[in-house]
């Protein structure tokens, strides 16, 4: 219904700055909002930020907060994650996700829609 297609990921030293994109094609009117995980290795995935396409509200984690930001473009379906001030704890699988749910966003379970994850490793 759904396809999602992320790109952007790579290395990076710490300090530096990566932009994750991700553009949803197929049947997307019913989306409410978009969301970013990520999990390294060990870990489980963890809610990193999201945002409604509705009044364009964002929401992030703690860990990320000041650092990250989330925007979105609805005519291009498409939901951006602009990563800054890296450092090596992000080091992680980075995913894209969408769902019509519209609560509990900070929740993996809610989202129907996954991306194929793009790989951020911070180096130092």
């Amino acid at each position: 219904q759904v396809q999602l297609a992320e790109s952007g990921g790579g290395l990076v030293q710490a300090g530096g700055s990566l932009r994750l994109s991700c553009v949803a094609s197929g049947r997307t009117l019913g989306n409410y909002a978009m969301g970013w995980f990520r999990q390294a290795p060990g870990k489980e995935r963890e809610f990193v930020g999201a945002i409604r396409w509705s009044g364009a509200n964002t929401y992030y984690a703690d860990s990320v907060k000041g650092r990250f930001t989330i925007s979105g473009d609805n005519a291009k379906r498409t939901v951006y994650l602009q990563m800054n001030s890296l450092i090596p704890e992000d080091t992680a699988v980075y995913y894209c996700a969408a769902t019509g749910t519209g609560w509990g966003l900070t929740q993996p379970s809610v989202y129907t829609y996954w991306g194929q994850g793009t790989q951020v490793t911070v180096s130092s």
